[in-house]
């Protein structure tokens, strides 16, 4: 679903795999690092501070059930507390990674 548009993974963790290699096993998660280069370059071009959001996270777990849950946080309430310093050009980038990031989850969680 991140590649299908046009989004990269940048970076990952998961406790699960951490507690797996000390011998213990809870449920599965995992952070997914999520941006693209050219959204990078825009957002520090707007507002250097911005750049402690990127990449935005997409969190997966596991429930009881053995179902995923997929999390995140839109783009837009993440840079909020930059948008005095960013202006305008940062508010339209987050809106644009509002419908990326909606899309991304929809697609991920379709049956």
């Amino acid at each position: 679903a991140v590649k299908a548009n046009q989004m990269n993974i940048v970076n990952f963790a998961s406790a699960t795999d951490g507690a797996k290699a000390q011998g213990f096993t809870i449920a599965g998660n995992r952070v997914l690092g999520v941006y693209r280069n050219d959204f990078a370059r825009r957002m520090l071009a707007a507002s250097v501070a911005a750049g402690i959001e990127a990449p935005i996270r997409v969190y997966l777990t596991e429930g009881p059930d053995k179902l995923a849950t997929l999390s995140y946080r839109a783009p837009s309430t993440m840079f909020a507390p930059y948008f005095d310093d960013g202006g305008e050009p940062l508010k339209t980038m987050a809106g644009e990674l509002d419908v990326i990031f909606a899309k991304i989850a929809a697609d991920a969680t379709k049956p």
